[in-house]
């Protein structure tokens, strides 16, 4: 990619992610999460927050290397042991709803050899000191953006005949055509792509179906959906009434399933990246909403961690819908990278429901949200089903089927 049109398309990603995406607005507070490694992007993100009026910008760098010693050296004592400045951090973030954007570019394999209990236990740490956070997240209390940035690393496995330098670059021109910055104005762009979105999700709204019975290869599935559950797509707004786009890119509509009605088994059409490690090749049985049988081809250790985190980890907390017509399905890369091949796929997720999911849901408590058939855990994490051989039909409750998918693409 020649120098010039990479930088011009590099802040072009920047103003997107900050004008549209965050929507910062004067006086806004910004948390910014991002690698050492992706300087660049990081100052071109500042500089358009300040731009758009932001008070100030927190940086939090990340570091890959630095996680692997702390995880290669510490116990595990010391690695679930949270430190009073980080949480004072985390609780300012959540109490003054300073808007956040996270920036991935990890190795999907950064933390591979690390011994599983270890990494459990850091997560674990991870994701108590992220309660706040995550509550005032969940319940759109603050913005959230989540976006990604080519590494030599995670280039190398998403194009492994092609040596660092021009894998990083290929990845990059995947990552600007995926956010639309190959169009003439990237956010008129994005603004049509999410009316159509919506215009799903509104559909979806409209039928208020009792379930959705998935069928493909290695799945029979049926998922419950719970009472005035409400499909979202492409964005929302806070709490405080500013639009925002949580995920760039995006192809879904979702909700939340009944977290005690889902039934029959399903199996993984892509690897995901996760603490560090891939897994790849899972199979899940549900009973009654819970995990019975949990299988993976690549991971078995991983996955069991992931299972026994709570209650909730065993559990479903998002349905989503994704054609395979999708662009980044048709661009026929793995990303190993949930932000793409979620958004490649059909997904479930394991452990927390978002509480918009349900009428009046971020106004519940934990124990409402549960009774209300919402899914309560410390953990969200997204794996993918879809396929071009998937059919997937909504059940109402009068008894009547509505093919919704099939041959992994919209009926309609």
């Amino acid at each position: 990619m020649n120098a010039i049109q990479f930088q011009k398309d590099l802040k072009a990603y920047a103003n997107l992610a900050i004008k549209l995406g965050l929507n910062i607005q004067p006086g806004d507070w910004l948390s910014l999460t991002i690698n050492i490694h992706q300087a660049a992007l990081a100052h071109l993100l500042v500089d358009a927050a300040y731009q758009a009026g932001a008070r100030k910008v927190i940086v939090q760098w990340q570091d890959d290397v630095l996680q692997r010693l702390d995880l290669t050296y510490q116990s595990d004592a010391d690695l679930q042991t949270s430190l009073a400045y980080q949480e004072e951090l985390l609780q300012f973030i959540a109490t003054e709803h300073v808007k956040r954007l996270v920036v991935v570019s990890t190795d999907p394999a950064a933390l591979k050899d690390i011994p599983a209990e270890k990494i459990a236990a850091y997560q674990q740490r991870e994701s108590k000191g992220l309660t706040a956070v995550r509550d005032a997240t969940q319940n759109n209390q603050l913005s959230w953006l989540i976006i990604a940035a080519a590494s030599p690393a995670w280039a190398q496995k998403v194009f492994p005949k092609l040596e660092a330098t021009a894998a990083t670059d290929q990845l990059w021109q995947a990552i600007f055509k995926a956010n639309r910055i190959d169009q003439d104005d990237p956010i008129a762009a994005w603004q049509q792509h999410r009316d159509e979105l919506s215009a799903r999700a509104d559909f979806l709204n409209r039928y208020q179906f009792d379930a959705l019975h998935y069928q493909a290869p290695g799945t029979d599935l049926t998922i419950g959906l719970p009472q005035n559950h409400v499909w979202e797509a492409a964005g929302a707004t806070n709490t405080q009434g500013d639009y925002f786009i949580p995920n760039m890119p995006t192809e879904e509509v979702f909700t939340a399933p009944d977290w005690l009605r889902v039934d029959g088994t399903v199996r993984s059409t892509k690897p995901l990246s996760y603490g560090g490690n891939v897994l790849s090749g899972l199979q899940l049985t549900f009973k009654n909403g819970e995990v019975i049988a949990a299988t993976a081809e690549q991971g078995q250790a991983t996955l069991d961690h992931l299972l026994a985190t709570d209650e909730g980890a065993r559990h479903l907390g998002e349905v989503a819908l994704v054609p395979d017509q999708s662009p980044i399905s048709q661009s026929g890369l793995i990303f190993y990278n949930t932000l793409f091949d979620e958004n490649a796929s059909d997904h479930l997720a394991l452990g927390a429901a978002y509480p918009f999911s349900v009428k009046n849901g971020t106004t519940m408590n934990k124990l409402q949200l549960q009774k209300a058939g919402l899914n309560v855990s410390q953990v969200h994490v997204d794996f993918m089903v879809g396929s071009a051989a998937m059919a997937i039909d909504g059940l109402t409750k009068d008894g009547e089927t509505i093919p919704l998918f099939r041959k992994g693409n919209w009926v309609k």
